[in-house]
């Protein structure tokens, strides 16, 4: 499948240094992988943890802090605080990068350009038109590297056995899916934070990295996730962050690709901060509705507390007493034409209960994971895929981010996409937002 973009990748300003050869190292089963960490602490610690199996080469981070821990962790690991040394050095073998969303793509790409294995945390990218370039980078290169997008619970029985259960059609023909967090975005406060010194030791400039230039201070990044992840200038808040695991599910189960419109709904855009309630709609031409068969279908996400007030409203009527859907604080509902199904990271039920009684269950045919990170890993060494390769996620993440674009251009507007010509064609403004300007140095072009 082709993935066209809306212009031609054609470099980074900040990996012309080597941008040399691209590097693949056959990799035998038994070989040990050298691994590069890009983001040590947070969710560098998890992601680390999950593939010390391999050999822990280098660590990135640009916290000493974080950057020390890590190295107590794994002594024989060199250490740097910035990630465009790792890419460029040809031991490594793959990198791991739990970085701000704003360097996600940029690292991943450079990473690939230089024959690396990559695996990300979710969000893939920070802008619609990064997702598309990682998308077309990855598949350049397909069958040299194995890229997997940090969703976890792709690999989990639970998500297996309700694409199964959507696949089969248990719920008949699905005309809806509904996906929530009750996750919310406390304010950001000031647009620009006073300057503080910077701590030794800390490479600020390279955390700011593409994003425009500020002076210092801690209440940009400390916190991690829930803090930075605020700021539309470094992460895509609810939907960009948890939005990558639950939207993954109807996405999977049935098998989206392009939409065709997208809508957002919710407080007023902020020019900085991401919105603390949103309500996002993108409508499907075509995606598989069950049992073999094709038709329309509209995604619809919510989180904060007027997003799970509505989605309450409109779900529990469906639902009946089978289950009190407003004590499910994540969650997917498929609404078919003869039942609804409900499900979250460890449990799924069926409605209307009656109905489903005594439903046979389809025999399970979605294999059993090796394990997330064993997945990637294994993949890495020519032995199977990983799922929750660029390919889908990049697309996954492309449809996520539009959902974001559509609040920040114009909320309650419904805007019209063309996915082959990359282009919203009914707002000729809301295009400028697809992608961003890079902070000079750092340009991704």
């Amino acid at each position: 499948m082709k993935h066209p973009s809306r212009r031609k990748f054609i470099g980074f300003g900040i990996a012309a240094t080597t941008a040399c050869s691209a590097r693949v190292k056959s990799q035998s089963p038994n070989q040990k992988l050298n691994i590069a960490i890009i983001g040590a602490g947070g969710r560098g610690g998890a992601n680390t943890n999950g593939v010390k199996s391999e050999t822990i080469y280098a660590l990135c981070d640009t916290n000493p802090g974080a950057l020390s821990s890590a190295k107590g962790r794994y002594p024989g690991a060199k250490t740097t605080s910035d990630w465009r040394e790792v890419v460029n050095d040809p031991a490594i073998d793959a990198v791991v990068i739990s970085t701000a969303d704003h360097h996600h793509a940029p690292a991943s790409i450079a990473a690939m350009r230089n024959g690396k294995h990559v695996y990300s945390e979710k969000p893939l990218a920070h802008t619609v038109q990064e997702a598309r370039w990682m998308q077309e980078e990855y598949l350049k290169r397909k069958d040299k590297i194995a890229t997997q997008m940090g969703t976890q619970i792709h690999a989990t029985d639970n998500y297996r056995r309700a694409v199964e259960l959507v696949q089969a059609g248990a719920a008949g023909k699905i005309k809806e899916a509904h996906v929530w967090c009750g996750r919310s975005i406390r304010p950001v406060g000031e647009e620009v934070l006073p300057e503080q010194p910077v701590p030794d030791g800390f490479n600020w400039e390279t955390w700011l990295g593409p994003a425009q230039n500020r002076a210092y201070n801690q209440g940009y990044w400390k916190g991690g996730n829930l803090n930075w992840n605020r700021r539309w200038d470094f992460g895509n808040g609810v939907l960009g962050d948890m939005g990558s695991h639950l939207i993954d599910l109807p996405y999977w189960a049935l098998e989206l690709s392009r939409p065709s419109k997208v809508k957002s709904e919710g407080p007023a855009a902020d020019k900085v901060a991401a919105p603390p309630s949103q309500i996002a709609t993108w409508h499907h031409p075509e995606a598989s509705i069950g049992a073999g068969k094709k038709g329309k279908v509209d995604l619809i996400w919510y989180h904060g507390p007027e997003g799970m007030k509505t989605m309450a409203e409109r779900l529990q009527p469906k639902l009946g007493k089978d289950t009190n859907i407003s004590k499910w604080h994540i969650g997917v509902a498929f609404v078919g034409d003869e039942g609804v199904i409900v499900s979250d990271y460890g449990k799924i039920v069926l409605s209307p209960g009656s109905k489903y009684k005594d439903y046979k269950r389809p025999a399970q045919s979605i294999q059993k994971s090796a394990g997330h990170y064993k997945e990637w890993l294994n993949a890495c060494k020519g032995e199977g895929k990983s799922l929750c390769n660029f390919d889908y996620s990049g697309a996954l993440i492309e449809h996520n981010l539009l959902g974001n674009l559509a609040h920040r251009a114009e909320v309650g507007k419904e805007f019209e996409w063309d996915a082959e010509k990359f282009k919203i064609t009914n707002h000729e403004k809301a295009n400028d937002l697809l992608s961003k300007e890079y902070r000079k140095g750092w340009e991704v072009s």
